[in-house]
């Protein structure tokens, strides 16, 4: 992944690089850490990656902005959730237009239970915009998209998640994924020191760590 660059950002009125100041300190360092989320969750235990929707879709209304869309255009929607010893962690949220999911991001329809960080962080081509999050009420789709989740106890969700995205860009294409952050993993992280899953191999995801440092503890408050 290199430096270049965009002409698409994730950023808008509700999106914002700097992370609310009411927020903890583990959810201002992992909504702003670079690199592969993936390989992130892979220091807490086994991660898999469980597909919960693959389909033509429009994009949600804030969206069609940051993809450089008109409205109504259509997407190829990837829907997924990573799991750290069986237990759902994050809710992700992947879109790109459709001319690019058949032309310059094809490979993502061929995923299946493979992380989209392998295609992200293998290419030398793709270029990555700021991080930007939010907090997520019920008034937007993502909320409803995580806290399927955490069923069968809806009474304990949160009012509203936390969550942070980016637009990767290849060849002048767009990818916009949306990362929303669970409660089990805030209460992983709270639980006690962290330790890498035996056997991983981080190689082939192209220094999925190399930007671990969070930008949280920089940024003006």
């Amino acid at each position: 992944m290199r430096a270049m660059p965009l002409r698409f950002d994730a950023a808008n009125a509700h999106w914002r690089v700097t992370p609310l100041p009411a927020l903890s300190a583990d959810q201002k360092d992992w909504l702003t850490r670079g690199g592969s989320l993936t390989a992130h969750l892979r220091t807490l235990g086994h991660v898999i990656v469980r597909v919960t929707r693959e389909a033509v879709d429009m994009p949600w209304s804030d969206e069609f902005a940051a993809l450089g869309l008109a409205p109504r255009e259509r997407a190829w929607v990837r829907e997924i959730v990573l799991e750290v010893d069986g237990v759902p962690f994050v809710a992700a949220h992947s879109v790109t237009p459709l001319a690019a999911s058949q032309g310059v991001w094809q490979a993502m329809r061929r995923l299946r239970t493979r992380p989209l960080a392998e295609l992200l962080y293998s290419d030398s081509g793709v270029a990555r915009s700021a991080l930007v999050s939010r907090r997520v009420s019920a008034r937007h789709p993502l909320f409803a998209l995580s806290v399927r989740e955490i069923l069968p106890e809806p009474k304990y969700a949160p009012h509203a998640f936390v969550a942070r995205r980016s637009v990767f860009e290849r060849a002048g294409a767009p990818l916009l994924v949306t990362e929303c952050m669970l409660p089990s993993l805030w209460s992983r992280l709270a639980s006690g020191p962290l330790t890498q899953e035996p056997g991983v191999h981080l190689g082939r995801e192209r220094g999925p760590l190399d930007h671990t440092a969070s930008r949280a503890h920089h940024a003006p408050r």
